[in-house]
């Protein structure tokens, strides 16, 4: 909660000063010893907090058109951090990757009716056991709806997800071919959502047994937006190419389309929590380049913002960042920092009157 502090040698020279020692009950460290905690103190053990927390969170509120969706809605998706490995390991990179940088991938989960992550996996950016598909086969739970992306669209996959008694709503790519077994009326309120078709498909049949769809697959095209990615640094989309059409597939065949494709929409939550993770909570700044210093913060990243959950009651904002962090700083006292509570409260309970 200090966007002054953004590595190790700024910590050690915090924990120098005496209102810090005050407030946090400890004594001078030493960078040597700040550095070695990355490798020394085990960040499973944060996982038990993240979990207690949690469960004493409760629902924000859901769209009141996903009423009918039973099942805890998670999105699912990955970010990658980058790190800057000692000097040697740098140059060797840079001459045989084009790059110097070590890139870490933060596989997260996000609970969009509690509006918080309740798991990041920290593993090297890189297939086999790291891949996105293959991490969240093995972080699978019951009674979830998984919302993805095209990156996760995986036959195999979705078998497990539905063996789990969960279900998924995922984009599939564009060049995807398919057979269609049963076409659906759509209704006014489909193609208002701007739905252009509502199919049951056979997909993946090419494919070895065992990674085809076990099961009914059903498939919602949704218009939107065709563009061409132009780049990093050449403006408009730095995502895929897209052709203007949302192949969105799922197993879920009772739920009106239009729901299905709100849905999908819905994940865009998720970029918005990896941004506020970035830029607010400072996790593009990496205390440690050790797998396990890295899961150390980003789990004490997560704890943050159950903390803010858990305090305010609502969703994360940066005005109540910057108020907790002036808090902190010592520049707005403590009853500054509750009577802006009491006011987003006041603002919450006049909003859900006027609904």
């Amino acid at each position: 909660f200090n966007p002054v502090v953004t590595s190790l040698r700024g910590i050690q020279q915090a924990t120098e000063l005496g209102k810090v020692q005050k407030k946090l009950g400890c004594s001078r460290a030493s960078l040597g010893s700040l550095s070695e905690a990355g490798s020394v103190f085990d960040a499973d053990r944060l996982k038990e907090i993240i979990a207690e927390l949690g469960s004493q969170l409760k629902p924000l509120g859901r769209d009141t058109r996903l009423k009918d969706i039973d099942q805890t809605l998670v999105l699912v998706d990955g970010t990658l951090i980058a790190a800057l490995p000692r000097i040697m390991e740098a140059s060797w990179r840079k001459q045989n990757d084009g790059s110097g940088l070590v890139k870490w991938r933060l596989h997260t989960h996000f609970e969009v009716d509690r509006y918080v992550p309740t798991r990041i996996d920290v593993t090297p950016d890189g297939g086999g056991e790291h891949d996105e598909r293959a991490v969240l086969e093995r972080t699978i739970e019951s009674d979830r709806l998984y919302v993805m992306d095209r990156g996760y669209a995986k036959f195999a996959l979705f078998n497990k997800i539905v063996e789990a008694n969960s279900s998924y709503v995922c984009r599939l790519r564009d060049n995807s071919a398919y057979e269609v077994v049963e076409s659906r009326e759509l209704t006014d309120a489909d193609r208002a959502a701007g739905v252009l078709s509502d199919e049951i498909v056979l997909i993946g049949q090419s494919g070895k047994a065992n990674a085809r769809p076990d099961h009914k697959i059903r498939l919602v095209c949704v218009k939107c937006s065709p563009h061409t990615s132009r780049g990093k640094y050449k403006g408009a989309s730095t995502g895929p190419d897209s052709d203007g059409v949302l192949r969105i597939a799922t197993n879920l065949l009772d739920v009106p389309a239009e729901i299905i494709s709100l849905l999908y929409a819905e994940r865009w939550a998720i970029e918005i929590f990896f941004r506020f993770f970035k830029h607010l909570l400072g996790c593009r700044h990496l205390l440690s380049h050790k797998q396990n210093g890295i899961e150390i913060q980003t789990y004490c990243a997560i704890i943050a913002c159950l903390l803010i959950s858990l305090w305010t009651g609502r969703k994360p904002t940066k005005r109540t960042y910057e108020m907790i962090c002036l808090y902190f700083l010592g520049v707005a006292s403590e009853e500054e920092l509750l009577a802006h509570l009491t006011k987003l409260k006041r603002q919450d309970e006049a909003s859900s009157k006027k609904r």
